[in-house]
């Protein structure tokens, strides 16, 4: 029944926004409209290795005019190997709004215990920033430093609008 006198509440509501006059409607409160999909044209991605060599960064930049979104958390794959990296801690959110001109960083470890038995090795590292898009991929030197890049119980950050922010959330990791 609540459901039904919130239908017809809004519908009032949308009935006298409709016979207002123009003056009036314009300044009515607009519902707030999400950023759309970044294009993949303007979306750049970089990665960078760090002092670990089973650690890596990422960095989103939006090359366009506006603001657009991409997935909260960057899926993650590597080489022929079954399944993605998985985030550090369950998303709030299923986007990240990019200023126009603004950057994103995430951080990536892709094994927890060097040396473990289970571990596998791959020479190359995909990333894709949006659903939509086809993604980037790296090389093993790119982003380890070596031919290889040593995978197992692979993680990922959420996007954050600093690097610390994403080794913050990445040391909180287990």
């Amino acid at each position: 029944m609540r459901a039904r006198s919130l239908l017809a509440a809004s519908a009032v509501a949308a009935s006298l926004a409709l016979a207002l006059p123009p003056a009036l409607a314009a300044a009515a409160p607009q519902q707030a409209q999400s950023a759309p999909a970044c294009r993949e044209a303007k979306v750049k991605l970089k990665v960078a290795k760090t002092d670990k060599p089973h650690v890596f960064r990422l960095t989103v930049r939006n090359d366009d005019v506006r603001a657009c979104r991409i997935d909260r958390v960057p899926t993650i794959t590597f080489g022929n190997l079954d399944g993605a990296a998985q985030p550090v801690s369950s998303a709030t959110s299923r986007t990240y709004t990019l200023a126009a001109g603004a950057k994103a960083h995430a951080k990536v470890r892709t094994i927890k215990r060097p040396g473990d038995p289970l571990a596998r090795t791959v020479r190359t590292v995909h990333v894709i920033t949006e659903q939509r898009h086809r993604g980037t991929s790296f090389t093993a030197r790119t982003v380890s430093g070596t031919n290889r890049v040593t995978v197992y119980d692979p993680v990922t950050t959420w996007w954050h609008g600093t690097q610390g922010g994403a080794d913050r959330q990445l040391n909180r990791a287990r």
